[in-house]
């Protein structure tokens, strides 16, 4: 298949958004485990359940975000992990809905809209190769 200026242009964004989406899930996963109290609610107090869960969240975060860094760039890959990234934001997005907490909330959804703009770029402009190559 041959891609075209836009069509690499488009992989260079879902690459850089995703690249941008995990380095922030794993951030925070990473802070939870060096300091709970940093990622709980306000006026809650860190406990042993509080880091086991940041445990939880760091065992899938940091693996993610290393095999989602190894493969941009790599369209094949990109794809599914990079909906797997925007995904997990939308979730994110959740948490913070039910902690009733504005930042936890809106920087997921931004991150997530991104993802899925960035995903749909290259999606279409997939297309548009494929339908110029025929």
């Amino acid at each position: 298949m041959t891609t075209n200026g836009s069509d690499k242009l488009a992989l260079r964004m879902v690459s850089l958004v995703t690249a941008l989406n995990v380095i922030v899930a794993c951030g925070f996963s990473v802070a939870g485990v060096l300091s709970p109290g940093a990622i709980l609610p306000a006026g809650a107090s860190p406990t042993a359940a509080s880091q086991v869960f940041a445990l939880y969240a760091a065992a899938r975060a940091v693996p993610l975000a290393l095999v989602t860094l190894a493969a941009l760039g790599r369209r094949s890959w990109i794809v599914p992990l990079g909906t797997l990234a925007g995904a997990a934001q939308l979730l994110d997005a959740g948490v913070g809905l039910f902690q009733h907490d504005i930042g936890k909330t809106v920087g997921p959804l931004v991150i997530a809209a991104l993802q899925f703009l960035a995903l749909f770029n290259l999606t279409r402009q997939g297309q548009a190769s494929r339908a110029q190559a025929q």
